[in-house]
């Protein structure tokens, strides 16, 4: 089977064919096509069961182009997922899922990030559950971002359990500070992906952004502002009990965590375990669950996220 495509923008078509046609490469080496362009066109020679869904792919990167200037090789694998019959972002949602911020404008990649970004939007308490990859950092940074572009929020506070829900630093060398950092790197990051560097460290400096380990949430009530806790899966319930209570007039909570990756002494119940419990039928809160479909880092990272599942259900 055989068929061609014309993409008009070069711009997009250069971004959607990667560095020495690598993406090209990569949809050919994971379908059964041979791909070839001329000039602003491509023919796909295939099975008939493959050439039509190496279409869609085309298509659907090329959209992603017209918008981010280029994709990466994970969103050429997560096109490639979607194909055989992943989930799909509903075309009415529109723009109303970008999260912009002053580096880059971010899409969600699957229907649960979908669904994740409007519940950010909607609700004052958001449960993000499911395996590392899926973009939960990632996104709720760039929510609250977004949102303090946009004058709806007045702070942004970064949380996580230092090391271990015990939060035992005193063996690590240097000050407090240099104790703490090596455990909220991902969050500083996450930042430096959204805002320029001198901004960053202008609000950093200002207080208008805080970086701050779980223990020092304790007797505060955080109002204005959107408080995002990490890898909270490695909180006890009293540590748990005590942020979600921080949380103060006109604030939005994201509470993100795995619970396949608990640090917890055998025996010790996650803390983000037992907030689920407890405020599942809560009406203003929502839980958003990930799965390894959702995963948008390396396309290897989902397969060894789901056969780490896999032997977790097959042991009961």
């Amino acid at each position: 089977m055989q068929t061609q495509k014309e993409f008009m923008d070069k711009k997009a078509l250069f971004g959607l064919m990667g560095p020495n046609n690598s993406h090209l490469k990569q949809i050919e080496s994971e379908m059964d096509v041979r791909i070839t362009m001329d000039a602003n066109r491509l023919t796909i020679e295939g099975s008939s069961r493959d050439v039509p869904m190496v279409d869609e792919i085309l298509n659907r990167l090329y959209e992603r182009c017209l918008k981010a200037g280029d994709v990466s090789p994970e969103d050429v694998s997560r096109a490639i997922l979607l194909a055989h019959g992943g989930e799909r972002i509903s075309p009415s949602d529109g723009d109303d899922l970008v999260l912009k911020t002053r580096k880059r404008h971010i899409n969600p990649r699957t229907q649960t990030q979908a669904d994740f970004i409007q519940a950010m939007k909607k609700y004052e308490m958001v449960f993000g559950l499911g395996p590392a990859g899926t973009g939960k950092t990632f996104l709720a940074v760039a929510y609250a971002v977004s949102a303090m572009l946009e004058g709806k929020c007045e702070k942004i506070i970064l949380t996580r359990p230092a090391v271990e829900a015990g939060e035992s630093l005193g063996f690590l060398p240097g000050d407090l500070k240099e104790k703490i950092d090596p455990y909220l790197r991902p969050l500083y990051d996450a930042l430096y992906e959204m805002l320029p560097a001198d901004q960053v460290d202008k609000k950093l400096s200002l207080g208008e952004i805080e970086v701050a380990p779980l223990a020092y949430m304790r007797g505060r009530t955080l109002a204005h502002s959107i408080i995002i806790l990490d890898e909270a899966q490695n909180t006890t319930a009293m540590q748990m009990k005590m942020f979600l209570t921080r949380l103060g007039e006109g604030s939005r909570m994201i509470v993100n965590g795995d619970l396949s990756q608990t640090d917890l002494p055998r025996g010790v119940m996650s803390g983000l375990s037992d907030a689920i419990e407890v405020v599942r039928d809560i009406e203003d809160v929502k839980i958003i669950e990930f799965s390894e479909k959702d995963v948008v880092r390396h396309g290897l990272v989902s397969k060894i996220v789901k056969a780490y599942d896999d032997r977790r259900k097959n042991n009961g």
